[in-house]
């Protein structure tokens, strides 16, 4: 019995592997890998909670475990992907320094493109808003603030859409310094907004109930099935502004 208790942490920990071999090959700048694994780590993040509620096995190990794992796949790899495809477009990389270097000529030889470090913040805020998850009541059965997989999604889809759907104007478009700059702040200020989002956890099949949920989920399927990889952000931005739209309509009624 204790074990069985034990496989949502498996599934958790599974997530954390996932989500360091998905590091090594951003920081390898082996985006396309990386993004694979990233997608496998949400899949079993997903899956965890899935398996948590149904064998009663929910506990606060499970949610410390959860967020550490979430950490790591959902906030340190889109922040090295996001740094390596700005480094890509400034151009400008850091340099290993040799050892036998003096002090003296140490610090004239580390050339740093601290533009591409703004990748970074994504990181940052990432761990900011699952600090703020982890003690917030108000997110049992929603959220407030985009959940850093839904943003680690649309970060490492840009690497997925620039290797598989390389349209000449989507290329100029993602790998422009001001878009991805944008990308990064608006991402930080998205993980930490005091924005009501639904969450995708249905407590029954009632379409009544979950008639957003279901739209949501139909909108991203017809999405998926045109767009191919260009989807994934549309998906994001269709999250956002559904969860808005029927928040409003929700409170005239």
């Amino acid at each position: 019995m204790r074990l069985i208790k034990q496989i949502p942490n498996i599934i958790t920990l599974l997530n954390l592997l996932c989500g360091c071999i998905a590091t090594i090959f951003a920081v390898q700048n082996s985006l396309v890998w990386a993004a694979l694994f990233v997608m496998l780590g949400i899949l079993f993040d997903f899956f965890d909670g899935f398996a948590a509620r149904v064998l009663n096995a929910q506990s606060p190990l499970g949610l410390q475990l959860d967020s550490l794992a979430d950490m790591v796949t959902s906030g340190v790899v889109p922040g090295i992907v996001l740094y390596q495809l700005l480094l890509q477009v400034v151009g400008k990389p850091f340099y290993v320094v040799p050892s036998t270097l003096t002090t003296g000529q140490l610090w004239d030889s580390i050339d740093i493109s601290y533009v591409s470090l703004l990748g970074l913040s994504v990181t940052l805020a990432s761990a900011y808003r699952l600090a703020k998850f982890n003690i917030d009541t108000r997110q049992t059965s929603s959220f407030i603030g985009l959940p850093t997989p839904a943003n680690t999604l649309l970060i490492i889809s840009l690497p997925l859409i620039l290797n598989f759907q390389p349209t000449p104007w989507i290329v100029a478009l993602l790998m422009n310094i001001w878009f991805l700059i944008g990308l990064a702040l608006i991402s930080c200020y998205l993980l930490n907004a005091e924005i009501p989002l639904f969450a995708l956890k249905f407590k029954t099949w009632s379409f009544t109930d979950n008639k957003v949920r279901y739209l949501f989920l139909l909108l991203s399927l017809v999405l998926i099935v045109l767009l191919k990889f260009i989807a994934i952000p549309c998906i994001i931005l269709l999250y956002v502004l559904l969860s808005v739209v029927f928040r409003k309509v929700e409170a005239t009624n």
